[in-house]
């Protein structure tokens, strides 16, 4: 059957009433919009009854559908379905038949579905054409009904030119006589480009009754719809005349915003007196009290007071009512002008400071620096400052010291996996459920404009196609340019300059160099085994003791016990890990303690070994390096620094030397490796490497952990250490770790992080480290108790460390010069 035939069968099963009412088999009709945009549309469509409201072509409403057979209407025609709009002659009916509706309606296209839960769906829906009932074609479960579009005629005429110009006029003077509508509505209505149009979208703005909208709706000739539309406006223009009239003669020379307030209570106590009382106009008049008690600044001003009279014209059930209570509301809780004062009280400072945190002398006086300068220089530009280091070690807990020290409240925003830039602007009102950003939400819940502000994570901020919130977070962070940030959603300028913000992270690799420039970097490396037993003793074992609900009576934590737990339990840069194990030592004695009220508990080391089990952490430095060809290098990770081992392994056989890399090295790395194997084949003979050392073969370098990616420069003397040790079969010495990039030279190069890669070699128990003689200078960042523990050996070449790792080596080697 071809398809011209299957459509004439299914139009003569519908004229003959046989056909089944399925929208999905019924013919098409072709519906042609203003524009010449062309549409086909099924015969027969669904019918979603409403009341109080008429839809008019080429106008966007939404529609609130909460009645059983609505949303089956809804749902039949799904997302770009079609519907056929028919308004109710009394609102009051609950389920219509089609004789209790309008006889004309329109054509709509759903353009999105919103699932409002318990409250229904709310569909936005577009007008597209003026429509009849032709016939019924279902009336269960939902009415269904065959339609036919109104022709709207084209025929251009002089009467016509002149209703269309009247029209426009009055409508321009009604917007010249209201203050609640901007005069870009005039240029708008001047480039309306048809008459019916503007006939429509003028009739769906104005205070109509419903017989007088679907009479509007029911003439399809545009002359006829201008006549009537016209009648409508000139009664409009004489009220909003009569109202300007009254309000210049109620002031004279007042203020106009006392002339405004005069009126409006006069208004409302007319209304008392009348016995009307409306509850929208007292949420109105609530919400103006606020905004001008606030005394916002001019733009946001001008915003507020838009808004608020827009929510005035508004009925009191109108679909776009609460979005714009929900921004008034956003803008009367924001703190425009509220502002705490700084106690910049030096010797209190020190106090909370030290009361607060053990150690990290060298932040604390930066932080103490930061705010002498406040105290001198109240006006000036406060520096961003970045808290960098491993997690554990304290970085969030100085924010809410700096703030306790300012007598600032204090606010935190966690940026880790934001990668949406609307999460930091805001979202634009257009949008469903949109609302301000992280920065305003934060300073809403802060309460002043000048917080405290702390954004964690920084160093966490992604970004995908929705945007780079690190881009956006530019604006926030400089100066120059946050004392106007805009929010998408509030959109007047917020100032952000008398906010101290301070950022956190664990690594600097991953920040944005433009956004890094913006702030001053403070590194906090971690804490010696020594502060970490004062940490506990002060800080943790107090706290976790109070937590679960126990007297310092009850439990008796040993000097011993600390110390077992720091050094064979915790292997970290923080102490986030050993606040974990004192709790589990507290539950341990809660639960002694719940069986008898009279215990006292000994912590003691044997009351640890068995609360905590087995210690995950033993010294091994020593088994590791006890064979040829393993090497300890020193590292940096986001966690801290960390030692790591290199292995070399190697046999005879093939073509030439080739050098095999594993253990998830990056490319730096990798270049290292070959560098050191260049620089020992080159030096072969003076290192005393014979002929059937470097004979062809394999050599494979392997570092251990291959799970954990690793990368840089720094490995390089470890990575030659290695090859060495497995080409001469000498050990390298067990106690010894080492740091330091190579060249071809035989230099050893600077590197970055010696104060946590020594951390890390004092609590891993090396007891000699080599560092490249560059970095000398660093030292001083590292403590004291570390360097005396320590023998630290500061090389130039690598013919220095290896004569300290290996021994010796049997000739010394002299750096070619380039």
């Amino acid at each position: 059957m071809s398809d011209d035939d299957r459509y004439e069968d299914e139009n003569e099963a519908h004229e003959s009433g046989t056909g089944t009412g399925s929208v999905s088999d019924v013919a098409q009709l072709v519906v042609e919009l203003p524009g010449s945009e062309i549409v086909e549309v099924p015969a027969v469509l669904p019918v979603l009854p409403v009341r109080d409201v008429v839809v008019y072509p080429g106008v966007t409403m939404p529609l609130a559908i909460g009645r059983e057979r609505s949303l089956a209407a809804l749902d039949e025609a799904g997302q770009d379905g079609f519907l056929l709009v028919l308004s109710q002659r009394d609102p009051m009916t609950e389920d219509p038949g089609l004789d209790e509706l309008y006889d004309v309606g329109t054509i709509v296209r759903v353009m999105r579905i919103i699932d409002a839960r318990r409250e229904g769906k709310q569909a936005l829906v577009v007008g597209l054409a003026r429509a009849v009932v032709s016939r019924t074609v279902d009336a269960e479960p939902i009415l269904r009904v065959q339609v036919q579009p109104l022709v709207e005629p084209e025929e251009a005429s002089p009467q016509l030119e002149a209703a269309w110009r009247r029209v426009v006029m009055l409508a321009q003077r009604i917007v010249e006589l209201r203050e609640d509508m901007p005069d870009e509505w005039k240029a708008f209505i001047q480039g309306i480009p048809t008459p019916g149009i503007l006939a429509d979208l003028v009739a769906s703005n104005i205070a109509l009754t419903a017989e007088q909208k679907i009479e509007i709706l029911g003439e399809p000739d545009p002359e006829a719809r201008l006549a009537l539309v016209e009648s409508h406006l000139e009664k409009e223009v004489t009220i909003a005349e009569t109202q300007r009239s009254l309000a210049d003669e109620a002031g004279g020379e007042t203020d106009p915003k006392r002339r405004e307030k005069m009126l409006r209570q006069r208004m409302r106590e007319i209304q008392k007196e009348i016995g009307e009382t409306d509850a929208g106009a007292r949420e109105v008049d609530d919400l103006r009290e606020k905004i001008e008690a606030l005394d916002l600044p001019e733009e946001a001003a001008t915003l507020a007071d838009r808004e608020l009279r827009r929510l005035s014209s508004l009925p009191q059930h109108a679909p776009d009512r609460h979005l714009i209570r929900t921004y008034l509301d956003w803008m009367t809780d924001l703190p425009w002008n509220a502002e705490t004062e700084d106690d910049l009280d030096l010797h209190k400072a020190r106090e909370i400071l030290d009361a607060d945190h053990h150690g990290l002398g060298q932040v604390k006086d930066r932080i103490l620096e930061f705010l002498s300068v406040r105290k001198l220089a109240p006006e000036a530009q406060a520096p961003i400052l970045c808290f960098v280091g491993p997690p554990g070690v304290g970085k969030t807990s100085l924010g809410k010291s700096i703030a306790r020290c300012m007598g600032r409240n204090f606010t935190r925003a966690s940026l880790g996996g934001v990668r949406d830039e609307a999460e930091i602007r805001g979202h634009r009102r257009t949008y469903v459920g949109s609302m301000p950003g992280r920065i305003l939400q934060s300073l809403k819940r802060a309460g002043s404009k000048n917080p405290v502000f702390l954004l964690d994570e920084i160093d966490k901020v992604g970004s995908d196609f929705r945007g780079d919130p690190s881009s956006a977070l530019l604006e926030v962070l400089d100066p120059e340019q946050n004392q106007a940030f805009s929010d998408h959603y509030i959109e007047a300028p917020f100032d952000l300059s008398r906010v101290l913000f301070i950022a956190t992270a664990n690594t600097l690799s991953t920040i944005p160099p433009a956004l890094l420039d913006r702030m001053e970097v403070i590194e906090l490396s971690g804490y010696t085994e020594n502060e970490k037993r004062v940490i506990a003793e002060q800080f943790l074992v107090p706290r976790q003791l109070e937590a679960h609900g126990l007297e310092p009576e009850q439990v008796n934590v040993s000097h011993a016990a600390i110390d077992k737990v720091v050094v064979e339990y915790t292997r970290e840069a923080g102490v986030r890990n050993l606040e974990r194990n004192i709790a589990t030592l507290m539950r341990k004695c809660a639960r002694q303690i719940s069986e008898d009220r009279d215990a006292v508990i000994e912590v003691d080391p044997d009351f640890v070994s068995e609360a905590l089990g087995a210690p995950p952490h033993l010294p091994e430095t020593a088994e590791e390096t006890s064979i040829p060809g393993v090497a300890v290098g020193l590292a940096v990770t986001a966690h801290g620094g960390d030692i790591l081992f290199v292995e070399a392994a190697g046999h005879r056989g093939g073509k030439g030397i080739r050098l095999r890399l594993t253990g998830q090295l990056g490319d730096v790395m990798r270049e290292s490796a070959e560098a050191a194997l260049s620089w020992v084949r080159a030096h072969a003979k003076e290192l005393g490497l014979g002929d059937e050392a470097l004979a062809p073969g394999e050599i494979h370098l392997h570092v251990p952990a291959g799970a954990t990616p690793k990368d840089g420069p720094s490995a390089g003397v470890a990575l030659v250490t290695a090859l060495v040790s497995l080409l001469s079969n000498r050990s390298a010495k067990s106690n010894v770790a080492m740091t330091g990039e190579i060249s071809l030279r035989g230099r050893v190069l600077p590197v970055g992080g010696i104060k946590g890669k020594l951390l890390a070699a004092s609590r891993a128990g090396i007891d000699t480290v080599v560092i490249p003689k560059r970095n000398e200078k660093d030292l001083e960042e590292v403590p004291e108790e570390v360097r005396e523990t320590l023998g630290i050996h500061l090389v130039d070449t690598i013919d220095e460390a290896l004569a300290l790792i290996l021994g010796g080596t049997p000739e010394s080697t002299t750096p070619t010069s380039a």
